[in-house]
């Protein structure tokens, strides 16, 4: 039996916006914007949620109904979950719609989309108990599975989760790392005795998420059944198909006049097609199927660019003083006892903000300067810092001190 593990993660962060030196001290307004610009988070999320949230749950809504044996996953960050609460309930129920099926889980990770695992353990974990907490009010489950911020994994991460309770975790299925054995299989993190790892099928999950569009792909046009006779000659070499993107990919990164919809629609009759070939949630697949082997990562793995590393968010000069100092304020934010203020210094550190900094060029960089919503990463690191420094300021007046860093705003920044 060859199961299909679909895993789709939906996050939108709350940008920045173009928050000049100006503002420090005189606004604390750092994520809205009353304009058209791709700023404006109300509006970035209710566009994607139109073309690509809303019409891929009416499909797997309609796939859950038609196939009993089609399952699905999803992970939600806490803030985008926030925006459709604030914004548009219409696609908070959608969601709710699928969970209510019994057929889809939702998986936990960090509540900002951070990457605080790395910088601050203890953040990190509040963090996850305010997303578990979320997921719990909103869709009354409890997640099993943990799937850390941008599949950000090391053998820490999986001691961790595994003391904290989790039955399995979710990491990036590399070569580098792998070696010769393949991803289709369940593995054991090393140095654990319990918790499960499961990877995903990268070039799998890329011919959908990145490739299914690219006319030079020698793949184009991929049809459904083309795909599953993909997945279907991987029996006998792999229990499990696990098939890892963002849910964006349906109707935001391959638009709808690419026939992605069509081909998601499709996707489940063709898969089960082969009659030893299934569907199963995460959970299903830990409980059908065994560890076969050790996964020794003692260095951070990520499902980002070539390097597969924390180069897309911590590549830069520019990166690395923006993520040290957001985590450096902590004590001093904390020690605050101000909420809004501990709240905005969260949303500061999700990892998008890293992202939007990036100076890659080439193939990733073409990657990354499709999902930045500023002209330059320079722009992005301005309003950031600058939002950064408010937030300090706002620390030393309620009573608390911290040392100031404005000066990193101009001069000794390289790639």
């Amino acid at each position: 039996m060859l199961s299909v593990c679909i895993y789709l993660q939906v996050h939108q962060p709350y940008r920045v916006r173009k928050y000049r030196v100006f503002d420090i001290g005189e606004s604390s307004d750092y994520f809205s914007a009353d304009d058209e610009s791709n700023l404006n988070n109300k509006r970035v999320l209710q566009k994607v949620a139109g073309k690509a949230y809303r019409p891929a749950n009416a499909i797997l809504l309609e796939l859950l109904h038609r196939h009993p044996e089609f399952r699905a996953s999803f992970s939600f960050s806490g803030v985008v979950l926030e925006q459709m609460e604030q914004y548009d309930q219409e696609t908070l129920n959608s969601f709710r719609e699928l969970v209510e099926t019994g057929r889809v889980e939702i998986l936990s990770e960090t509540y900002h989309h951070s990457l605080a695992f790395f910088y601050d353990r203890a953040e990190f974990e509040r963090q996850v108990t305010q997303h578990r907490a979320l997921i719990e009010r909103l869709f009354g489950v409890t997640p099993k599975i943990f799937r850390n911020t941008e599949l950000a994994y090391t053998n820490e991460l999986a001691h961790w989760a595994e003391r904290a309770g989790y039955n399995g975790i979710l990491a990036e299925g590399w070569d580098h790392v792998l070696g010769w054995r393949s991803p289709t299989f369940l593995y054991q993190p090393k140095g654990t005795s319990r918790i499960k790892a499961l990877l995903k099928h990268y070039r799998l999950s890329d011919d959908i998420a990145f490739r299914f569009s690219n006319r030079d792909w020698h793949g184009w046009p991929l049809s459904a059944d083309t795909f599953a006779n993909w997945v279907h000659a991987h029996h006998g070499d792999g229990n499990t198909v696990n098939l890892f993107m963002d849910y964006e990919t349906f109707g935001e990164h391959q638009w709808e006049d690419t026939g992605i919809f069509e081909f998601l629609r499709h996707l489940p009759q063709a898969i089960l097609a082969h009659p030893e070939t299934g569907f199963k949630t995460p959970s299903e697949v830990l409980n059908a199927y065994t560890a076969i082997g050790e996964f020794d990562v003692p260095h951070i793995l990520t499902w980002a660019d070539t390097e597969r590393d924390l180069s897309a968010w911590t590549g830069n000069d520019m990166q690395r003083s923006a993520i040290e100092d957001v985590y450096a304020l902590g004590a001093a934010v904390l020690k605050s006892g101000d909420e809004d203020l501990i709240e905005d210094w969260r949303k500061l550190q999700t990892s998008d903000h890293f992202y939007y900094m990036c100076t890659k060029w080439s193939s990733d960089g073409d990657v990354h300067a499709y999902f930045n919503p500023y002209e330059t990463p320079y722009d992005a690191y301005i309003s950031y810092r600058n939002a950064l420094e408010d937030v300090r300021l706002r620390a030393e007046r309620a009573g608390t001190h911290s040392k100031p860093y404005m000066a990193r705003l101009v001069g000794g920044l390289s790639d």
